[in-house]
């Protein structure tokens, strides 16, 4: 096998280690609408191998594309329990969604918005998606726990699962910083082999609850797929004007954590074109589009591109040879479910928390001296964790960006399409 081509497929398997979470979590949460959990874990399946292999062999990039986590939410808990729409009918806003985007897509709406976006933005957003996925990291692994008085507090530092994920970090860290190629893999693999005795040697695993429990609670490898949400999505009667912010709003939440998303991989990793754009942008956008619009006909909610690619460009991965390996990864998951609580929460955090410091690196860029360029890119950095929501985040970025813009009466250096995103921006965050 070729370097490169080795490179590629480790990349592909470190991010799907990364990202695999999302075939259980995803279910977990839509399952709540009253839709088969089931049915939800197949349609999860199906969107992240099709997103994933077609921006793999048409936008050849490497990135996943899956369920985005929060849209799901928004699902579960606005569209369905708090509008009142029918599952169907949610699914039929999906997929509504999914056409607006590639109407957006085939006249290039999408990427003039993220040409109108300023330079500094750019490297804040790539910055703020560091720590949210390290945050996000730090609470998968339990490390970061609710705190009653200060909202968020460490976990016991003598919790064996604390201690356990402490030592798969630095010892991931430990090969990051020798170059050893395939380094996360290794240590998500070594992670997930000192957690499996946690359930014997410190008492009953499935009180711990923290994914570690595969081998004392075994209950088989094998689950046949279930396809009875395929074609359910109400399409027209999600037309309904009453739905139609429920329809907004999951257009605005994907088209801006979909462009963040690129953005912030961009600029982490140089994946450019020459004029500065995120490489291959409009066939990933493209891309995103048709995952959103097969999401909603075969029973998700929207389909996104996954920040955890990070993990796998870290990696080395640069091609769409990448993202088609963790597409073809996620395909046996339609069978194979169970095998996924083999590897524990904390070993794939792992990743997260390592790669959010290598996304912080376009730190460096921002003129942090000039408040015009530094506030909107502190505001950026900060929401994207804080709110947990790349949209919020953003938004607020456009948002004061515009302003002081308009406060400092330096109107002419506001562009005209980034004027109406701050309005749209303002509309959002009001709903």
């Amino acid at each position: 096998m070729k370097p490169q081509l080795k490179t590629e497929i480790l990349a592909g398997i470190s991010t799907f280690l990364a990202c695999f979470y999302i075939i259980i979590v995803n279910p977990a949460i839509l399952s709540q609408a009253g839709m088969p959990f089931s049915a939800v874990l197949t349609a999860t399946v199906l969107v992240s191998a099709f997103g994933s292999l077609m921006m793999g062999i048409y936008a050849k990039n490497p990135i996943v594309v899956a369920p985005g986590m929060g849209i799901n939410a928004f699902f579960t808990y606005t569209a369905v329990k708090g509008f009142g729409l029918s599952f169907e009918e949610a699914l039929g806003a999906v997929f509504w969604s999914g056409v607006i985007f590639l109407i957006l897509s085939v006249f290039k709406t999408r990427e003039k918005i993220i040409q109108a976006i300023p330079d500094a933005i750019r490297h804040a957003v790539s910055a703020g998606i560091g720590l949210f996925i390290c945050f996000i990291g730090f609470q998968n692994a339990h490390f970061i726990v609710d705190n009653p008085a200060t909202l968020v507090g460490m976990a016991m530092f003598k919790d064996p699962v604390t201690l356990t994920f402490l030592a798969g970090l630095l010892f991931t860290g430990g090969l990051l910083v020798r170059k050893v190629s395939g380094a996360i893999i290794y240590g998500i693999l070594f992670t997930t082999a000192l957690a499996w005795p946690i359930g014997r040697w410190w008492g009953d695993a499935s009180t711990i609850n923290f994914g570690v429990s595969t081998l004392v609670n075994y209950t088989g490898f094998f689950a046949w797929p279930d396809f009875s949400l395929v074609g359910k999505a109400d399409i027209l009667g999600s037309l309904r004007y009453a739905y139609l912010p429920v329809i907004f709003v999951f257009t605005f939440t994907i088209l801006f954590d979909g462009i963040s998303t690129f953005i912030g991989l961009a600029e982490a990793s140089g994946l450019k074109d020459p004029d500065g754009s995120p490489q291959n942008m409009r066939k990933s956008l493209l891309t995103d589009s048709f995952a959103t619009l097969f999401a909603g006909l075969v029973g998700s909610s929207s389909g996104t591109a996954y920040i955890e690619s990070a993990v796998g460009i870290e990696e080395g991965g640069r091609t769409g040879t990448t993202a088609i390996t963790a597409g073809l990864l996620f395909l046996p998951f339609m069978f194979f479910s169970p095998v996924l609580s083999v590897i524990p929460s904390i070993a794939s955090s792992i990743a997260l928390v390592l790669v959010g410091s290598f996304m912080v690196i376009p730190l460096t860029k921002i003129n942090w001296s000039n408040p015009e360029e530094s506030i909107p890119s502190f505001l950026t950095i900060v929401l994207i964790p804080f709110t947990y929501s790349l949209s919020v985040g953003i938004s607020f970025g456009f948002i004061s960006w515009t302003v002081l813009k308009l406060i400092t009466g330096k109107t002419a250096e506001i562009n005209p399409i980034l004027a109406i995103i701050s309005v749209l921006s303002l509309f959002f965050l009001w709903l």
